[in-house]
């Protein structure tokens, strides 16, 4: 064959040889016919036509470059208008979805408002209603907030009224306080300067613009929840899907509905704007500017939640946990943390200036995280460097440093400036764990509560049939396992990846969502152990579901484990995370929707005749300068509705109202009525309320009565083959007082009763009849 092939090649190229002799006999023969030519002559002629061809080679060769380098220049003409049109095409595809995106959220935010404000004004006959059965509605004593923002706006001028609130001797008898401080007041203060400078009084009422207020509040809740489940799945769809769920289940996700001015309900929004800051900034794929504009809306919510809320620094503190663990795992660029940490500082700085110097923040547990964390990490500089032993050795002695110089820093601050709550909360926590048992009627107290109750049954039951609890596990499970992969991999020396890709399958490796395992991992083991605790981990559970289902990195990762090779994987996760969701949300549409429209419609009248003619009677008989003893909730609603001092406020956080509330409590006891009056008339009590739901109560958690708490701490109890049963040389006060002899006639006159209250006078004068 290599034969063949050569010989073919000779030919040809012997053939070339001929047809080129052939070309140049013409011109020979004709030199031949004119005649013999001189050598020089040839000379030259062949030379000239030599320079001719060289000339000609060279104008094509130019002719050649210069097509080429227009050929060039074309081919990068059309690739930059190639990519310049592919990313404006790309640009205009994502402000199009970023418009529909946000404009979502805010309609599901304005939609979950007009709900609220319709379900409140139909469950209570709001708009039907007078002044004084509005305010009744506010239950669980949240009505006493309410009574300042009134004051505010009835105050000669704003300065005035701030004034007066500051150094207030009016609410608490026998007390001067700083009621700003005490009860959190900033919405109040803010609400009502909002509604002075604005002209609102032409407008709407003062109270639909405070509920409005909160109303509103609420719309920017379920906003950053939509934002947040976005921003990590990549689909607005997602954030709707957060906001059904939470919707659905709402009665354990807010309090909205019946206690509309408690500080949940004005805390807990700026907290959901906040986590969504924080969300956006952690996050890796976010431009400088983005990052900047999350970092100061951080700032500014953090600040704001920590004044409008005295719980709030606790709440910070479990978030500020969740970052130190992604801190000491390497999961977090330094950068990153240290700017987290100055949001923290000035946050907490700023607090305690606008907080009147609290001293509860110089001993917060949160503040004490941050110094020993940041001296820590000045001790530990090569903390994340080293093999794998090493770096888990080093974390552990990383957390004992942390730790210890955090208690240490807060044992010096209390012992410098002494905090009374806190001894206090040691021992209830003692108690709620069973290290220790009490007698002491507080501490029982706040145990028997709702929220510091573990949870029912029922909780996760209605989780369940609104199937986000099985959901949730399911991606709890994926970001966890995903999680502690990535977790090992930094123990190990391995960096981190920040321009992951769908095909990694690598979910645990985004910061913002090793924040939420983490988050909803330290929220969700506090709800077992209180149930009001719920309402921070529910909408968060909710957030965390719906970005899991809708996320494809999520469904990637699961099928990068399981090594699928029959379908492509990208195609089935992004299948998968639009066909999930839309199921879930047709069937939550199909059966839930009826359910939300029915509440709507289908409302029992809220009605409470006796508390109307009790509040009634106060105004127009009781003396303007009289003092009521009753139980908390019920003195809110005294001071709200009357503005008559009281001896106790519905405030669980401050221990010396609470000592005050067991004192007024005893007329539940089996006390003597001379030992029943020498407390009233300590605390300058004119009128006492007894309440027939607390003398006469019947429940199955018998240990949680008022009477029977009161009992064991008096010592008034005896212990029979685990039965607990009452005994006094004296009968209990509250029924022995309503059978009108002496003592009790001595010391009390009845001016007031109802089916539900008697309203005794505390007589200055002792009258002893017999």
């Amino acid at each position: 064959m290599t034969e063949i092939r050569c010989r073919k090649t000779e030919t040809t190229s012997e053939g070339d040889k001929e047809e080129d002799e052939r070309q140049n006999e013409p011109e020979l023969h004709t030199t031949h016919i004119n005649g013999p030519v001189n050598t020089e002559d040839e000379e030259s002629v062949s030379t000239g036509e030599a320079e001719d061809k060289q000339q000609k080679d060279e104008a094509e060769v130019k002719e050649e470059d210069a097509q080429h380098k227009q050929e060039a220049s074309n081919t990068a003409e059309s690739t930059v208008r190639r990519s310049k049109m592919s990313s404006a095409s790309g640009f205009l595809q994502c402000l199009v979805r970023v418009f529909f995106g946000c404009l979502a959220a805010v309609a599901c935010g304005m939609l979950y408002a007009v709900y609220l404000s319709t379900y409140h004004d139909r469950k209570f006959w709001f708009s039907t209603r007078q002044e004084l059965e509005r305010e009744i509605t506010f239950q669980e004593g949240s009505g006493l907030y309410y009574y300042y923002y009134k004051h505010m706006l009835t105050a000669p001028s704003f300065e005035r009224g701030l004034y007066e609130l500051t150094i207030d001797n009016k609410t608490v008898s026998g007390e001067t306080i700083n009621i700003v401080e005490r009860l959190s007041l900033y919405p109040e203060l803010i609400t009502s300067f909002v509604y002075r400078i604005t002209s609102s009084q032409d407008v709407v009422e003062p109270i639909y613009f405070y509920i409005g207020a909160v109303f509103g509040l609420q719309a920017v809740y379920v906003t950053a929840l939509f934002v947040c489940s976005w921003v990590m799945s990549g689909t607005w769809v997602a954030g709707m899907l957060a906001v059904a769920w939470y919707v659905i289940n709402r009665p354990d996700t807010t309090k909205v509905d019946h206690a509309i001015p408690l500080r949940d309900n004005w805390a807990l929004p700026y907290f959901s704007c906040q986590v969504a800051a924080l969300t956006g900034f952690l996050s890796n794929k976010i431009s400088s500017a983005t990052e900047m504009f999350c970092y100061l809306t951080m700032s500014a919510t953090t600040v704001t939640f920590l004044l409008v809320w005295e719980h709030s620094h606790y709440v910070l503190f479990i978030q500020g946990l969740c970052l130190f663990l992604l801190d000491s795992f390497d999961l977090v660029p330094p950068r990153k943390m240290a700017d987290i940490h100055k949001v923290y500082l000035s946050s907490l700085f700023l607090a305690y200036l606008f907080q009147f110097q609290n001293p509860a923040l110089l001993s917060s547990p949160l503040l004490c995280l941050l110094i020993g964390s940041v001296l820590a990490r000045y001790f530990q500089q090569k903390m994340k460097m080293g093999p794998l032993v090493a770096r888990v050795l080093k974390l552990f002695l990383h957390f004992h440093l942390v730790f210890t110089t955090g208690i240490t820093f807060s044992y010096l601050v209390k012992k410098l400036i002494p905090v009374s709550e806190s001894d206090f909360i040691l021992k209830f926590l003692e108690v709620k764990f069973g290290l220790n048992t009490t007698t002491d009627f507080v501490t029982n107290f706040l145990l028997c509560q709702e929220s510091f109750q573990a949870p029912g049954q029922d909780l996760f039951l209605r989780l369940t049939q609104a199937s986000v609890l099985p959901f949730y596990f399911l991606v709890l499970a994926v970001c966890l396992l995903s999680t502690l992969q990535t977790i090992y991999r930094r123990l190990s020396g391995q960096p981190m990846t920040t321009n992951l890709r769908l095909e990694d399958g690598r979910i645990g490796e985004q910061p913002e969502v090793i924040y939420h395992v983490f988050h909803t991992l330290l929220f969700g083991g506090l709800a077992l152990l209180f149930d009001g605790m719920k309402y921070l981990w529910t909408p968060y559970v909710c957030m965390f579901t719906a970005f899991g289902v809708c996320s494809p990195d999520l469904w990637m990762t699961v099928f990068k484990w399981l090594k699928l090779k029959s379908i492509h994987p990208v195609v089935l996760s992004l299948i998968l995370s639009t066909a999930v969701p839309t199921i879930i949300g047709f069937s939550l549409w199909r059966e839930y929707c009826p359910r939300v429209l029915a509440e709507l419609s289908d409302l029992p009248e809220f009605y409470d005749p006796d508390t109307v003619e009790l509040i009634s009677w106060i105004r127009s008989q009781a003396p303007v300068a009289a003092v009521f003893a009753g139980s908390p909730q019920l003195l809110g609603m005294v001071k709200l509705c009357s503005g008559a001092a009281v001896t106790s406020l519905p405030l669980y956080s401050d221990i010396n109202l609470l000592r005050r509330t067991e004192d007024t409590y005893q007329v539940y006891a089996m006390r003597s009525a001379e030992d029943v009056y020498k407390i009233l008339t300590s605390q300058k009590t004119n009128y006492v309320i007894i309440e027939e739901s607390i003398c006469n109560e019947l429940s199955l958690n018998k240990g949680c009565r008022i009477k029977d708490l009161l009992d064991i701490a008096n010592g008034h109890v005896v212990y029979d083959k685990g039965e607990i049963y009452s005994f006094s040389k004296h009968g209990r006060f509250c029924q022995e007082i309503k059978l009108n002899y002496s003592p009790y006639t001595n010391y009390f006159t009845r001016v007031f009763w109802n089916r539900s209250y008697h309203v005794y006078k505390v007589n200055s004068v002792i009258s002893f009849q017999y």
